[in-house]
């Protein structure tokens, strides 16, 4: 009887000790673009994202991304850097080159974390580098540290 009580008592603690559950979410309601070919990071960043209350669309390669982001109109994008058809690299620069997401963020993901990485992201118009695997918090603070400037682009754009 008394295990019962405690597992009880574990289930209910994190909804009740949660940030989440006491104030809104600073993250609350920006829009997040994730373009990776991997169905385990997109996935991951979904549920690290929505849990933070953002809204998240995925897209699968630089073309699908194209295709969403006009509709999507997003606040910050993660983008992977290899990927088949067009690269994040390619899919980076055609975002920034437009005079609507010219100044959306763009965070490049991968597994290459190298000076020549991070450089060539800067080049065709990132902002940030995240290393995969990611954790939670890397990826939120990621969103944090990048989300003034998407705010000043919400701002923008209405």
């Amino acid at each position: 009887m008394q295990s019962a009580r405690v597992e009880q008592l574990t289930e209910s603690q994190p909804l009740a000790s949660s940030p989440l559950a006491n104030s809104p979410s600073p993250l609350s309601g920006c829009k997040v673009l994730v373009i990776d070919d991997s169905s385990t990071i997109r996935r991951t960043a979904q549920i690290y994202l929505t849990q933070a209350g953002c809204q998240v669309v995925l897209a699968e390669d630089g073309f699908d991304a194209l295709a969403k982001v006009g509709d999507l109109k997003p606040d910050l994008v993660f983008c992977d850097i290899l990927m088949p058809n067009v690269d994040g690299y390619q899919t980076c620069a055609l975002i920034k080159k437009s005079p609507k997401f010219h100044a959306t963020p763009v965070i490049m993901l991968s597994s290459r974390d190298g000076i020549f990485d991070r450089a060539r992201g800067r080049s065709v118009g990132a902002v940030d580098h995240l290393a995969k695997p990611f954790s939670k918090e890397a990826l939120l603070e990621a969103v944090q540290t990048h989300l003034p400037a998407a705010s000043e682009s919400r701002g923008a754009a209405q």
